[in-house]
């Protein structure tokens, strides 16, 4: 099971890995937190549409469906509203009624119903920064670690289905700074244009947090072009000219042919560094 806050993040963080996961017979869902009601058009070449614009749910939703096609996953929707990007100096207050804002134990709970339903064995989410500093992230964080222990809490939710105890937990380490350097200087030292200078001043002015911990590559250079075709199906959401798409996938594959995730919990006797997202669960399982 991955968890993400909005349609879109799962073809941007992990998707190569779930469709990898896919074609070796794994049953893998998608849990999308909000309906991404209050994304940007960031295509170029739709900004100013007035019909998009008034149907950002509706699209959004078709094109979800796409891209879980494309993946060959599962996909639910938590049913929550988007809490867009607040700008600004000082930021403005967050929508009423937004994700970000909803009760922890209301947001808890569906996912709990989820999890108890799909009786994942590892589950994947965002670290405590969100992977970047946008509310509906940090949400989804919380909610996430929360719901993993919850759901296999008979006391908590008993409402919500039968307890069910998922053996891992990861944080999807999507573009981490050592991925974006190595990719920015092995650019650079063929003599190409790389698209990550920005991203690496933007990565900068984050702060002091956390940097996460990469446990575990997982080797998926054979699905990067469905991973690219998925998050294309996000037409509103993408620049197909964009950085996204920039790296050229021989490159992408020879420099940085994994997915990278963080280990944040585990039941199971694993050792890492690891190459498998199911590390320590196949035995047992199969037991």
């Amino acid at each position: 099971m991955a968890v993400h806050a909005h349609p879109d993040d799962e073809s941007s963080k992990g998707a190569a890995t779930m469709a990898r996961y896919v074609d070796e017979g794994v049953d893998v869902l998608v849990v999308t937190c909000t309906g991404g009601e209050r994304g940007s058009i960031l295509n170029p070449a739709l900004q100013g549409r007035a019909d998009i614009e008034e149907n950002m749910p509706a699209i959004r939703r078709d094109e979800m469906d796409r891209a879980r096609e494309i993946l060959g996953v599962r996909q639910h929707w938590l049913g929550f509203v988007d809490s867009g990007l607040p700008e600004g100096d000082p930021l403005p207050p967050l929508p009423e009624g937004c994700f970000a804002l909803v009760p922890l134990d209301e947001a808890v709970e569906r996912l709990v119903r989820e999890i108890r339903s799909f009786r994942p064995h590892v589950m994947t989410t965002y670290d405590e920064n969100g992977g970047y500093p946008h509310p509906d992230h940090i949400r989804t964080h919380e909610v996430s670690v929360a719901a993993f222990d919850a759901a296999a809490d008979p006391d908590r939710f008993p409402e919500s289905g039968e307890p069910w105890q998922t053996l891992k937990l990861y944080y999807d380490i999507g573009f981490s700074i050592e991925r974006i350097t190595t990719i920015h200087e092995a650019l650079l030292s063929r003599g190409l244009e790389s698209p990550y200078a920005e991203w690496k001043d933007r990565a900068a002015r984050w702060g002091d947090r956390r940097r996460p911990t990469i446990t575990t590559r997982v080797n998926v250079a054979d699905w990067f072009e469905r991973r690219d075709d998925a998050l294309r199906a996000h037409a509103t959401q993408v620049d197909p000219q964009g950085g996204f798409f920039k790296v050229p996938l021989d490159i992408q594959r020879e420099i940085w042919p994994t997915e990278d995730f963080e280990l944040a919990r585990s039941l199971v006797d694993s050792t890492v560094p690891e190459d498998d997202l199911f590390a320590g669960v196949r035995d047992p399982v199969q037991a």
